[in-house]
């Protein structure tokens, strides 16, 4: 059963202290951000994990970390309805990697638009972490780095569906998502939104809607 907070996500923050050369794979792109992973019990830098661009390579490890932290069930939410058929807003689909580059979490936003002729936003999701990790601070680190990028690429607005106690840390609040509404499905009161430019949600409302970049159809062989 999917658990409404993402799986071995903590609010602990953990210092800058992981150099790239600990990273063995040859293919794991340059790191954007790096973290240092701290022990809850003795304070100490036990390991390390860094925050890269998300890669084509990467997809069997993002899937599979998304069942294991969220089950079957994800498939089947009103998210899943503004992301099937379509690609990750240009570039803000990242992934956090351990020292030997393997893939510990992940984190995408998806182009959306506010109602019928609407603003424009993203929504943030599905936010997961290896439910094995505990205490790295894997989780907050990917949502801070994914509202930095979607600031800094021009974004307006990041939208999710999630628990309001543990995302206000990071700004986000159903204070302006009254009058929005998701095609399907959901409890209202987890409609939650930051705005990255003042006021722009300020009269926002209708259902959201899926303005991302389609994925290109398959191709099939042609018969002989």
């Amino acid at each position: 059963m999917a658990a409404k907070r993402p799986e071995g996500v903590v609010s602990r923050e953990a210092p800058t202290s992981f150099a790239q050369d600990r990273v063995s794979r040859q293919d794991v792109p340059t790191p954007s951000v790096a973290f240092g992973d701290i022990s809850p019990s003795r304070g100490e830098i036990a390991g390390a994990f860094v925050i890269t661009a998300e890669t084509a390579a990467d997809v069997p490890a993002r899937e599979a970390l998304l069942d294991r932290a969220m089950g079957p069930k994800r498939r089947k939410k009103s998210s899943e309805k503004l992301r099937r058929g379509r690609r990750p807003s240009e570039g803000l689909a990242f992934v956090a990697r351990d020292a030997s580059g393997a893939v510990t979490g992940t984190v995408r936003l998806w182009d959306v638009v506010l109602g019928e002729g609407g603003r424009s936003a993203v929504l943030l999701g599905p936010l997961a972490v290896d439910p094995t990790i505990k205490n790295a601070g894997i989780g907050s680190a990917l949502m801070r780095h994914a509202i930095a990028e979607a600031a800094r690429l021009g974004h307006a607005a990041v939208l999710l569906v999630g628990d309001a106690p543990y995302y206000e840390r990071f700004g986000f609040s159903a204070e302006k998502t009254g009058s929005l509404a998701m095609p399907g499905p959901y409890e209202r009161h987890r409609l939650l939104a930051l705005e990255l430019v003042e006021g722009v949600l300020v009269g926002a409302q209708g259902t959201l809607k899926a303005a991302g970049r389609k994925l290109k159809a398959q191709r099939l062989p042609l018969a002989a």
